[in-house]
């Protein structure tokens, strides 16, 4: 699991990436590798989330991240085998994992 924060969310993002961080971990217990802040969206979006989407584009008319907590799954291999939508939690994922392994 790796976090990558972004406000391009009803600015749920505000702060710096040391704030959000410290949230992360006293309100949720966050243990996974948290990076920096980035967009996922639009122009500025990260290389990473353009490869993301780009193989993966979901279900509706774009493929944009349509809030936080949007997940993708990646392969050993590098591959881009699955996008869950926000409301999917980790451990809902964790019970998937064989049907993705390659």
């Amino acid at each position: 699991m790796l976090a990558f924060p972004c406000n391009q969310f009803a600015n749920q993002e505000p702060g710096t990436d040391a704030e959000i961080l410290e949230f992360a971990t006293n309100e949720f217990d966050v243990t996974f590798p948290m990076f920096s802040k980035i967009e996922v969206n639009g122009d500025g979006a990260a290389p990473l989330y353009a490869f993301l989407k780009e193989a993966q584009p979901g279900d509706g008319e774009s493929s944009d991240i349509t809030w936080n907590f949007e997940k993708f799954l990646v392969n050993g291999a590098g591959e881009v085998v699955a996008r869950f939508p926000p409301p999917v939690t980790p451990e809902e994922i964790a019970e998937q994992l064989d049907s993705y392994r390659t």
